[in-house]
């Protein structure tokens, strides 16, 4: 499985776990949201509850899914919590999103390659020629 080949920066393998937090902290509009406030600059929580339309508990909830996923950070100041960018997290996990699309790139020309293949699988040969080869190939396939 893909997941089972990701590593950290020292080597170690990331476990599903922490990917599965990753991941579930960039599914909701509103947790993107959060991080995009905070990598501009801290709020408070109750701050960043005044700006949805949610109860402050819900942005609590939000803030600490965030925060599991080491995208944020919180620190006490006074009687309020401060939520800031966690710039390691955030680090981490455009590394992780940067490896996924070299995957996926190669495998999208790797797909791009087999249909070139398919389109024109023997240059310099006639229809008729590659037609007859075709079916000689799937007789092959069908005694397997």
């Amino acid at each position: 499985m893909v997941v089972d080949q990701r590593r950290n920066q020292l080597g170690e393998p990331l476990g599903d776990e922490e990917l599965d937090r990753l991941f579930q902290a960039f599914a909701d509009a509103t947790r993107r949201d959060i991080v995009r406030r905070v990598t501009v600059g801290e709020y408070s929580v109750s701050g960043l509850a005044a700006l949805y339309a949610m109860s402050f508990a819900a942005v609590q909830k939000h803030v600490a899914v965030l925060e599991r996923a080491s995208l944020v950070s919180k620190q006490k100041r006074g009687r309020e919590q401060i939520v800031r960018a966690n710039h390691d997290g955030l680090q981490k996990a455009r590394r992780l999103l940067d490896e996924y699309e070299v995957i996926w790139r190669r495998r999208a020309d790797r797909i791009a390659d087999l249909l070139a293949e398919t389109a024109d699988p023997q240059p310099g040969k006639s229809e008729s020629d590659r037609t007859e080869a075709g079916k000689k190939q799937a007789g092959n396939t069908q005694q397997c």
